[in-house]
């Protein structure tokens, strides 16, 4: 007897209504962002000053919402774990930031920023949230540069750019190899210039616990102070959720090991629902495990593929140095496979090429785990200090990981887990299935769909925070004030 066939199903989900997203406007897509602008009601400024906002999480698109919304004047709290907003693991992003500024004139438009991000979310995405993106992206750069972030720039003085996988123009921008750091690094000075402003309170070593739900409102945040151990209550007129991805439900992957979804858990026990968790992305090019002993793997910036070549040995189980194999023995497979992209195809595609043939034999390290990324040419043709410019941070990196010099000997690089496209469930406004409870960043599901490109994790985040929720959430704030809650309330 089949027992499979037999017994009841577990009760692990239960199918609820259809969900529908009723915030998004309709007409010609091109228009319809500033339709809803437009349309949005708004608060004027003296009733900004009586509205609060809770925000949990100070990386990009965190320390960007607080600092556009306390600039606008509604009262903001802001929580963070780390011991300063400037450390949120933002701060690990290296390569670059898209935007469709066609600075190279190669044919690059926003219409082409926006069909590359849907092809490369496997036609999964919301196109009128990546078409927005698509037009907030040339925004990103000109606030960027207001801030003083120091992009990379070329020799007349003018915004450099850079390709990155899965597309044939050069639209990232970057900042050597610490972009995330750079543009963290604006958002936070913006976020303290309203700390001192008074318009912004920033607590850090608080770790969220759970949302408070009155009337069917999210309306506050229980947090825990991870210096005293002290449970404590606070209360706004809406709430934002920018605690990031979910990565670590891997064993091992490129996040920081502090980041564990509790905030994301927490609401979505609250009734939050969460879309799409399958939808996670391995990134092609980490340093591989070197053993049992690790917790987490290192990122090797993708804007290495620029000038690196991929390849592997074509003999199964090839130990020699990698210097002593001649070019007739190599696989340089992704160039085989994919002339018209190269080394810099989607990350899904170089992820599943480099695990099939590593799966062949033709792996290299420990356990075969490894292909070569080798910038041999690009230093024989433009010189060690031009690549020193580029990625010499990255190569710092490598070296102390793996006490290799990657100036003389290939890198080794293998996929890992890396960023997650799924998240709560947002509408156009980007607000959750709890009124009141806003999410942004890579903590909502909504841009990236199936396989989000390189880039624009950085550009997604920036976007919710500078643009898209400040001129949203005002359509929520404008029906308060609310009902002002304080310690003595049942929900406390």
């Amino acid at each position: 007897m089949n027992t499979a066939e037999t017994l009841p199903p577990a009760d692990y989900y239960t199918v609820g209504d259809p969900v529908a997203d009723e915030k998004a406007p309709s007409g010609p897509i091109e228009e319809r962002w500033d339709a809803r602008r437009f349309n949005a009601k708004l608060v004027n400024p003296a009733n900004r000053r009586k509205l609060s906002v809770i925000i949990i999480g100070t990386g990009l698109a965190g320390s960007s919402a607080a600092a556009t919304l306390g600039e606008a004047g509604y009262q903001v709290t802001t929580f963070c774990y780390q011991d300063s907003a400037r450390r949120a693991h933002s701060i690990a992003a290296q390569g670059g930031i898209n935007a469709a500024k066609n600075y190279r004139n190669d044919g690059d438009s926003i219409h082409r920023l926006f069909f590359d991000t849907v092809k490369g979310g496997d036609f999964r995405s919301r196109e009128s949230n990546v078409y927005r993106l698509a037009q907030l992206s040339v925004d990103i750069i000109d606030q960027c540069v207001a801030q003083g972030v120091p992009f990379a720039r070329e020799y007349g003085g003018l915004l450099d750019n850079r390709s990155f996988g899965g597309v044939q123009v050069s639209r990232t921008f970057y900042a050597r190899g610490q972009t995330g750091q750079q543009l963290l690094l604006g958002a936070y000075q913006a976020l303290e210039r309203q700390v001192a402003a008074g318009t912004v309170q920033v607590h850090s070593r608080h770790e969220m616990l759970d949302v408070i739900i009155v009337d069917g409102r999210a309306r506050g945040v229980v947090v825990r102070d991870m210096t005293t151990g002290q449970i404590e209550t606070h209360f706004a007129d809406a709430v934002v959720l920018a605690s990031g991805g979910y990565s670590n439900v891997f064993f091992l992957s490129t996040n920081a090991m502090g980041c564990n979804v509790t905030a994301t858990w927490r609401a979505h026990r609250k009734g939050a629902l969460f879309a799409n968790p399958c939808f996670t992305q391995i990134h092609p090019t980490c340093i591989p495990v070197s053993g049992a002993h690790q917790s987490k793997l290192t990122l090797m910036s993708e804007s290495l593929r620029n000038d690196g070549r991929i390849w592997v040995p074509k003999k199964r189980g090839e130990d020699r140095d990698p210097r002593d194999i001649p070019e007739q023995e190599r696989d340089y497979y992704l160039e085989r496979r994919y002339p018209s992209f190269g080394n810099l195809v989607p990350r899904d595609v170089a992820s599943r090429a480099a695990k099939n043939v590593c799966d062949q034999g033709h792996g290299v390290g420990p356990g075969g785990l490894g292909v070569y990324l080798d910038l041999t040419d690009a230093i024989e043709r433009t010189g060690r200090p031009a690549v020193e410019a580029k990625y010499g941070n990255l190569f710092d990196i490598y070296e102390q990981i793996t006490d290799e010099d990657p100036y003389r000997v290939p890198m080794r690089i293998y996929p890992a887990m890396h960023y997650t496209m799924g998240g709560l469930w947002v509408d156009y406004d980007l607000q959750s299935t709890i009124a009141g409870l806003f999410v942004i960043g890579e903590a909502n599901f909504s841009d990236h769909g199936a396989n989000r490109l390189g880039a624009s994790a950085l550009m997604q985040g920036l976007a919710d925070g500078y643009f898209v929720l400040p001129n949203t959430i005002r359509d929520y704030l404008a029906a308060g004030p609310f009902e002002k809650l304080d310690a003595s309330h049942s929900a406390a």
